[in-house]
């Protein structure tokens, strides 16, 4: 069974920043494309990073320039750092993996507020 979990969420003050983990169980993810997406209350899944098999990232617009997805092959895990959070960063992030079709994890809650 695959699996990735996400871990790091939690409550920071605006300006603050969080770094989130995603790993995978079950499979390596170094042979798949990894994504960062998010849902904040009342809004649509949206994408905020991905990164490819040969390390190429792309980025939302919205956290372009303040988020960096990267991965360490050798620990199975991909990382989303947040840096310079504002409240509307505030959902419920989710990774997710090519694998196999598409899984995704439970979700980490991000909470950016004063």
């Amino acid at each position: 069974q695959v699996h990735v979990v996400e871990s790091g969420g939690g409550l920071v003050q605006p300006g603050g920043f969080l770094r989130l983990s995603c790993t995978a169980s079950g499979f390596s993810s170094t042979g798949y494309a990894m994504r960062w997406y998010r849902q904040a209350p009342g809004k649509e899944r949206e994408l905020v990073a991905g990164i490819s098999v040969s390390g190429n990232t792309n980025y939302a617009g919205a956290v372009k320039g303040r988020f960096t997805i990267s991965r360490d092959n050798a620990k199975n895990t991909v990382y989303l750092q947040m840096n310079s959070l504002k409240p509307e960063d505030t959902a419920v992030y989710y990774c997710y993996t090519t694998f196999r079709g598409g899984s995704w994890g439970q979700g980490t809650q991000v909470t950016v507020s004063s």
